[in-house]
Parts: structure tokens; sequence; C-alpha cells
């Protein structure tokens, strides 16, 4: 076998493979990227983007049937599944060739194949024709995660389902359950339930969306209800029947048992590190949990060996893992990037209400021992959230009472996936309260209800 010879080899096209490439290939590094299947990963081809584009299918459905309060008429509002599906796919396959184009104008070599690590440096990558070696004195691994199954609760594509199915249905569901009411749970719920899906979220922990700061959390779950959901907290589905075309679920929540019958279950109980088969153990790269263990660099603790991304580890975020492949490219040519800090990686779910966070939440502050100032405002203070038609929601800032720092930013409310990062370059740039307060925000926008918090967090707020 005729080895080919390159200073990086990144396994994984996803969001921290395909940038990590493309910036050492910047850096002046012969760079090689491996893929097994999609080009830019499952966050393009099968998750962040494919389910945002059917998410926006969703609100502007959720929107016609809204006409009459904006003085609009619409008649016979309808929707056509096939074809939402459609449009989400052409948008992950545009982007797909996107990725393929941006690897090709910066020369980084490409070639598709499961890769092993057979020693240091060393890379075999089985193809469709046959198998071949790289070497290089780095590697990236950058393999992504898949869908955590429970047993009992395996995913089979007809009945029950992971992201996959859900995102090419092969019907509409009538009654849904969805196990987990993390990011992907709770955006499945809400798409599925706008266009009409009898829908129930169970969470085992006791408050949906888990990671969220409590009031917004309460705030969610209102909302949601008020959409029609039911949520069902503290509560673990323990088995489940499939029968001809339905499912029973057995229930269980705070200790009472109950039996209920779906069509359609959409599991969604966390994710896993594609770690199978990559030769990690020989190598002696650590894995716990079913996740690569690394330091702040994203290093394994094996020369030469870097882990980014899902695969090492949450938050599972695209932009963390976009961020660390650009650190350890820039480390591995030589430079000195700051690492990655966890807490300051912002977190976005769109499902309607949208929910977006950054940093601690109150309860974490006050357990970190900080003594906190804490500002809210209301959608409905807004003008621009009142125009547009959009008066529920909240943004709740918290600030380190002597230093002014702020120590987390949690938003509920139409567009605060977008507003979250005025919040991420604060923290980043380390700004006080007196910065926020000193900041002209332009009006009208959704961005003044930023201010205010910050104002109410120290009684000055001037709109309630």
């Amino acid at each position: 076998m005729v080895a080919d010879t390159y200073d990086l080899i990144v396994i994984g096209a996803g969001p921290g493979g395909y940038v990590a490439a493309i910036r050492a290939a910047q850096l002046g590094l012969k760079t090689i990227v491996v893929e097994r299947e999609h080009m830019g990963g499952i966050c393009l081809n099968w998750g962040c983007i494919p389910t945002k584009a059917m998410l926006r299918s969703s609100e502007v459905y959720h929107l016609m049937q809204r006409a009459k309060e904006f003085g609009l008429s619409a008649q016979k509002i309808d929707y056509d599944l096939a074809a939402v599906v459609s449009r989400s796919r052409g948008i992950a396959k545009q982007l797909n060739s996107g990725v393929t184009h941006l690897l090709k104008k910066n020369n980084v070599s490409c070639l598709m194949g499961d890769a092993a690590i057979t020693g240091p440096g060393k890379v075999v990558v089985t193809t469709a024709k046959g198998d071949e070696l790289l070497l290089a004195k780095d590697i990236i691994i950058a393999t992504g995660a898949h869908a955590r199954e429970l047993p009992g609760l395996e995913a089979d594509g007809d009945l029950v389902w992971t992201y996959k199915t859900a995102l090419t249905p092969p019907r509409m569901p009538k009654k849904l359950l969805v196990i987990g009411s993390g990011a992907i749970g709770i955006e499945f719920a809400s798409f599925y339930n706008t266009l009409g899906a009898n829908t129930t979220v169970v969470e085992m922990m006791g408050q949906v969306m888990p990671i969220e700061d409590i009031e917004i959390s309460v705030l969610a779950q209102k909302s949601f209800e008020k959409q029609g959901m039911k949520i069902k907290t503290n509560t673990i589905v323990k088995k489940l029947d499939r029968g001809v075309g339905s499912v029973k679920a057995h229930i269980e929540q705070d200790g009472k048992s109950s039996v209920e019958t779906f069509d359609t279950v959409i599991s969604a109980v966390g994710i896993v590190g594609n770690v199978k088969d990559l030769g990690l153990e020989a190598l002696g790269v650590k894995v716990d949990q079913g996740h690569v263990q690394t330091d702040h660099y994203a290093w394994t603790g094996v020369e030469g060996v870097y882990a980014i991304g899902d695969v090492a580890g949450g938050p599972w975020l695209a932009h963390k893992a976009s961020h660390e492949g650009v650190m350890v490219a820039e480390l591995i040519a030589g430079g000195k990037p700051h690492p990655v800090k966890p807490e300051s990686i912002a977190g976005c779910t769109y499902c309607t209400p949208q929910v977006a966070s950054v940093g601690l939440t109150e309860a974490k502050s006050l357990e970190a021992g900080y003594d906190v100032r804490v500002g809210r405002f209301p959608f409905v203070g807004n003008g621009k959230a009142i125009a547009l038609g959009e008066p529920e929601g909240m943004i709740k800032t918290i600030f380190d009472s002597k230093t002014g720092e702020l120590l987390g930013a949690h938003m509920i409310g139409a567009e605060v996936t977008e507003l979250i990062q005025g919040y991420v370059v604060g923290r980043q740039l380390e700004s006080t309260e007196e910065d926020f307060m000193q900041t002209i925000f332009p009006h009208p926008t959704l961005s003044e209800m930023m201010h205010e918090s910050v104002l109410d967090a120290w009684d000055r707020a001037i709109h309630i």
C-alpha cells in the first residue's frame, strides 16, 4: 500500500472538520479530509440546517393562520408535507455542494471512506476502490455523533423515529410522543405540533428544556401548552409495545404508571460520539461514555491527535465544533490561540417561541457563590415586538453585583436566537453593566429589550 503524506489529516467533514481543514490550508498546511458519508456532516445534512428549513415552513404556516390579526385574508390554508421536506432536503444539498466547493477552493484534498488510525500518524481509509494509507504528523478526529438509543426504545424508522426519520417522515403523525425535551426533541415537537399533530413531550428531568434557566423553562412550558402540547416532566418511558400502526408507551410519572397509545414516537434522548472502529483504544486515546476525552485545546493526550466537536463531548453545538477546528488548526500551525470557553458559547433552540442563552443560569450563579443582580424585560414592553405581533417573551440578565460582570443571559421570544450574540460579544469583551448601559441601541428594535434588561438589574429600567 503506497502512502500519501500530509501535514494534517482530518477525519470527518462536519462543521468542525471542514472548518479545521480550511483554516489549516490557509495557514499553509497540506491537508486532507476523510469523510464517510456527507460533506458538511450531520449538522448540514441531517441537523441544524434542514431542521431550520422545516421549522421555517411551520412558522410561516402558523403566521398564515394569524393573517386576520395583520389585516390580511387567507383562505383554505394548508400544507404539503412532502413539499416541506423536499425544500428542506434541497437546502441541505445546496449547502453540501457549497462545502465541497470551499474545500476545493482552499486546496484541501478530500477522500470518501471509513477511516481508522492504525498507529501514530497513520490512517487507513477503506474506500470503494480499496484501502489507502495516509501519513501525517497531526490528526484531528471530527467524526461527530449519532442518536443515543435506550433499551426498549430503539428506533425502527416506522413507528419509532430518530431525527433522521423525523426529517424525512413517511407520514404526518396524528398522535405523537416525543421522548426528551432538549433542543432536538423540542424543535421536532414544535414543528409537528404546529402542523396539527396531537403532541406529548416526556422529560425525565424536573423541567422542560432542562439546561435552561428555570424562569425561561416555565415560560416555555406555558407557551407550549397554550399551543396544545402536553408536557410531562419527572417522567420516564419505561418501554414501548409496538403493534400494527400504533405504539403503547408505558409511562411513569412521579411514581405512577400509565399506558398511552401513539401512532408515532420520536426518541431524542441525547447523542453518543462516533468512536467505533477508529482504533482509539489501541492508540491510547481515552473514551468516556462514548466521548473522546480532551484538554482545553482539544488534545487527547496522545501526541499529534486531537478531537473536536460532538465526538469530544458537550456542549453539542456546531459553532463550538467550528471554533475548536480553527483553534486546533492554528495550534498545529504554530500559533497561540485562546482555548474555547464552553461557558461563553450560546445555545439556541428554534422552537416557537425561540429560546437562547449564554453563561450561567441564576441558580448556577448562586451555587457558584456569586452575589447577583438580575434584570428582566418582557416583550410586551417593546414597541417592535408589539408591531410584529410577538408580545410574548422575556430577556433575563444576571450580573455579579460586585464587579458588574455579565454572568449569564437567557431569552425566550421571537428572534432571540439572533439577539443572544450581543451578549456573547459582551462576555468576550468582558463588558460590565456600565458598558451595556452606555451603549445606544437602535429604535425600534427587539435589541432594545437587551438594554432594558441590563438597566432593570440596577433598578433603572425605563419602559416597565
